[in-house]
Parts: C-alpha cells; sequence; structure tokens
C-alpha cells in the first residue's frame, strides 16, 4: 500500500493547493514519476473506490480516501516539519512524501510530542537548546 498511499497523499495535496479533479500529469511531477504510471496507479485506487477518476480530466478523492489521505498528512506535516526545522533537510516534502506512508499515525504523534517537549526546553540565559528555536530568534 505504500505506493497507493503516496498517491493518496499527493492527491490530498494537490488537491488542497488548487481546484479538484486533479490531473495525473500533476501526482506524476509532484511524485517524480511518468504520467503513465500515475494514471495506472490512479485506475487501481479507483478500483479500491478510494478515488474517483475521470480520462483527461483528472481524479478526485471519494470520503473513504480522504479520509485515508488526511491520516497520511498528518503524518506527512509533522515528519516535513521535523525534517526541515530540527534535521535542516533541503528535501524535507520529498523525503515526508516517501516515510509518511509508512509510519502509523500513533509514531507521528509521538514524534510530535516528543520534539514539542524539546521546544518548552531552554538553557539558563533562556536561549534555546534546539537549534529550531534559535534560528527563530535571530
Amino acid at each position: 500500500m505504500t505506493r497507493k498511499a503516496q498517491y493518496l497523499l499527493a492527491l490530498y495535496i494537490e488537491g488542497h493547493r488548487s481546484s479538484s479533479p486533479v490531473s495525473p500529469g500533476r501526482l506524476a511531477e509532484r511524485l517524480d514519476r511518468s504520467p503513465s504510471a500515475a494514471t495506472e496507479m490512479l485506475q487501481r485506487l479507483a478500483a479500491d473506490d478510494l478515488l474517483t477518476h475521470e480520462p483527461y480530466e483528472g481524479s478526485t478523492l471519494t470520503e473513504a480516501g480522504r479520509e485515508r489521505a488526511r491520516e497520511l498528512h498528518e503524518t506527512y506535516v509533522v515528519l516535513s516539519w521535523f525534517f526541515r526545522t530540527v534535521l535542516e533537510l533541503d528535501e524535507h516534502e520529498r523525503e515526508a512524501m516517501e516515510i509518511a506512508p509508512l509510519l502509523r499515525p500513533a509514531v507521528a504523534e509521538r514524534l510530535l510530542e516528543l520534539v514539542s517537549e524539546d521546544l518548552d526546553d531552554v538553557d539558563a540565559d533562556g536561549a534555546s537548546i534546539l537549534p529550531l528555536q534559535r534560528n527563530e530568534r535571530e
């Protein structure tokens, strides 16, 4: 389900960034795939009732697809934020897109809890221990 989950997540993100339906070309570009590979996967997801796919028009998530994609998106946001602000990765969105389908939502929630706890830690001078907060104050 990992590849399928990446497409659901990409469709969810693209659907929020612009109007639906989302074309296979936009998904292919976001996921660095060929348009034909994107179309094939969209057809599979449509067969699973996770989206509706209209040739030459694009795809829209069904309620079941939207629910699954919403869960993936929550994990994606936590990972993307962590990769960008804590690990300072340039490709934070791409990395989060690859890893989000692999994590259970509970793992992402725990990661967020741990990082949030660390964000509250400051040294005696009031300076942050984490690079994230040091950079925000500069």
